[in-house]
């Protein structure tokens, strides 16, 4: 529990570090999210984003676990 509490730790720190780079990246607006606006309506489901994140997180720790 005490080496997943650090890298999280690492990992957010990292993350932080590199937001402003990390926000230029095109993921939230890649084809296949669905953004639905109508008068005081919107709805955003980044259903290509889901599933590219999911896919490199799974693969990332599936490497950890080697």
């Amino acid at each position: 529990m005490q080496r997943l509490l650090i890298a999280l730790g690492i990992v957010l720190l990292l993350l932080g570090l590199l937001w402003p780079w990390l926000g230029k990246l095109p993921l939230g607006r890649l084809p296949g999210d669905i953004v639905v606006e109508r008068g005081g309506f919107s709805l955003y489901f980044p259903i290509t984003t889901l599933v590219l994140v999911s896919g490199v997180l799974s693969l990332v720790l599936w490497l950890l676990r080697r």
